[in-house]
């Protein structure tokens, strides 16, 4: 009998096989060197029976199949059983970004509309007091009392006891989860999940790194740790906070991976970073991804450095609605540094088999029909689209986001969606796909369009700056450039008058960046919470508008 088509369904499976094999390691009570003791552990058969267990008490309250369910509870075993015993039962958990903006946040739980809310105390205190998730009609606390609640997980967990096996035979199109994009680029948008997309991601995931069953992940981003059971991984959460990696501990990730002898790990590029500056070497590592940012080429090199001369350090390229689309193993990334720094954008490698990955006219209004969008030939920039099983097919209770985004296509077995991107690239000879920055950060001057991605590593090779940003100023077709330049760490602000005519000097020397002859140093720039990398640059774009006009 073949399994259902959810992401749940190889946990039964290999609970059944291998009951006693370590599922989660989570780092429980602190010792007196600081380090995580690491004293709780989930087995396979544990987790499986909790799930299930969870699955029963909320089927009695209501909560199963289709059921929208807004999930804040921090990473730990109460949150990995949750999230299975939810994709059993056939609901629909929700996930959204806790570092997003407050006001963001409750717009984002008003628009999922959600049914059941399942939150650590302060979450639902937060509920009650700011109006978040106002729909929901069943509440349920990680806590010890249910003052807040309509009852607790324990006692959840105690009232399907027994219940027996819970994994409801999903269909492949049904709604299996409502994940909510970070907002970068605007307000964050529920990406709608169906079964058949986490399954495709397992395969995929699976079959472009390599991955193999009794494999030790240590995965920094807590949603990724449910793949982890599908691949028959074990898990050991980190000690420390996800939604900021750059303020890991490093001594306590090695600690992790030394003492369970963790050879993938997962992480931001920010995670990275930290990784690379404590400069440690990862002997039992064989396997790293990094994705959600671009990874500077200095932190590829450094951790290529403190890897085994056989790891490979992969970065996976795609994004919320469509993961992953295109993968570039750190050696061919060292390999095309010096084409990104003189301005050819960021290799991110070849398409992961079976998408199709194209290239067409930029355009900023919906496509309808694929027969309406105009496809690029290779060497030429335009907007990357995919299409395959993890592309996903809207965002829930966003029509219009949804017609930006998506593109029908006739296929001879019917019609497929297409999703854009909203990044610009192209394919070079060699088949390989260039990253050149958000389609809306693109500076449209007299001269023609500007890409971030071609202009900013040019700029960022100065040993004085630490990272550039490209704006425009003015209408679109007439945009006056403007780099805004955020100095490295202790470089004094009276050198900037050289910097500036060195940095003009640099990009007279390039073609993508011969034009821009605006600089503004900047005290430092707005970027993301959880990544620390993404720049915001609609705000760099108001202060700069506002500096050249002053």
């Amino acid at each position: 009998m073949n399994e259902p088509s959810n992401i749940a369904a190889a946990l039964p499976r290999i609970a059944t096989e291998a009951p006693d094999r370590i599922a989660m390691r989570c780092p429980g009570s602190r010792g007196p060197d600081g380090l995580a003791r690491y004293d709780v552990a989930v087995t396979y058969g544990q987790l499986d029976a909790r799930s299930d267990a969870i699955a029963a008490g909320l089927a009695a309250r209501g909560v199963g199949r289709g059921t929208r369910t807004v999930v804040m509870v921090r990473p730990g075993p109460d949150f990995f059983a949750l999230m299975f015993a939810l994709f059993k039962a056939g609901a629909v958990p929700v996930l959204v970004d806790p570092g997003i903006d407050r006001r963001a946040l409750r717009q984002c739980l008003a628009e999922a509309q959600a049914e059941a809310f399942v939150g650590i105390p302060l979450a639902q205190l937060a509920r009650r007091l700011l109006g978040w998730a106002t729909s929901a009609r069943v509440s349920v606390t990680t806590g010890g009392r249910a003052w807040l609640a309509d009852a607790t997980l324990a006692q959840i967990e105690r009232a399907g006891a027994g219940a027996g096996p819970q994994l409801a035979d999903t269909d492949p199109h049904e709604v299996a989860a409502i994940l909510f994009t970070s907002g970068s680029t605007g307000v964050p948008k529920g990406v709608v999940y169906r079964h058949r997309h986490f399954v495709a991601q397992v395969a995929m995931l699976g079959a472009a790194f390599g991955i193999e069953p009794g494999g030790v992940n240590l995965p920094t981003f807590p949603p990724f740790a449910l793949f982890d059971p599908a691949l028959g991984l074990t898990s050991v959460i980190p000690d420390m906070d996800p939604t900021r990696p750059a303020q890991a501990d490093p001594r306590r990730l090695h600690d992790a991976i030394a003492r369970f002898g963790v050879d993938q790990l997962f992480g931001s590029p920010a995670l990275m970073a930290v990784l690379a500056a404590h400069g440690r070497p990862l002997p039992t590592v064989r396997g790293v991804m990094s994705a959600g940012a671009p990874v500077p080429a200095e932190v590829v090199t450094r951790m290529r450095g403190l890897l085994p001369a056989d790891a490979r350090f992969w970065t996976p390229y795609g994004a919320t609605e469509c993961l992953p689309v295109a993968v570039v193993e750190g050696r061919e990334l060292e390999a095309t540094r010096a084409a990104t720094e003189a301005g050819a954008g960021t290799c991110v490698g070849r398409p992961v088999p079976p998408n199709e990955v194209r290239i067409i006219a930029i355009t900023d209004g919906a496509i309808e029909r694929w027969d309406d969008a105009r496809e690029l030939p290779s060497g030429e920039v335009g907007e990357i689209t995919v299409a395959g099983p993890t592309a996903t097919d809207s965002y829930f209770n966003r029509d219009a986001q949804t017609r930006l985004a998506k593109i029908d296509e006739a296929t001879g077995a019917g019609t497929r969606v297409v999703h854009r991107m909203g990044d610009v690239g192209y394919f070079d000879s060699e088949g390989r796909l260039w990253f050149c920055g958000r389609k809306s950060h693109r500076v449209e001057t007299v001269a023609g369009p500007l890409y971030t991605e071609q202009v900013e590593p040019v700029f960022n090779t100065h040993s004085r700056v630490r990272r550039t940003a490209l704006v425009g100023i003015g209408e679109r077709g007439a945009q006056v450039p403007v780099l805004c330049v955020e100095l490295a760490t202790g470089v004094a602000r009276r050198e900037w008058p050289r910097i500036e005519r060195e940095l003009r000097a640099l990009g007279a020397g390039h073609a993508h960046t011969a034009g821009v002859d605006r600089f503004l140093r900047h005290p430092g720039f707005p970027v993301d919470i959880r990544h620390n990398a993404k720049i915001g640059r609609e705000k760099l774009a108001e202060w700069a508008a506002r500096k050249v006009s002053s």
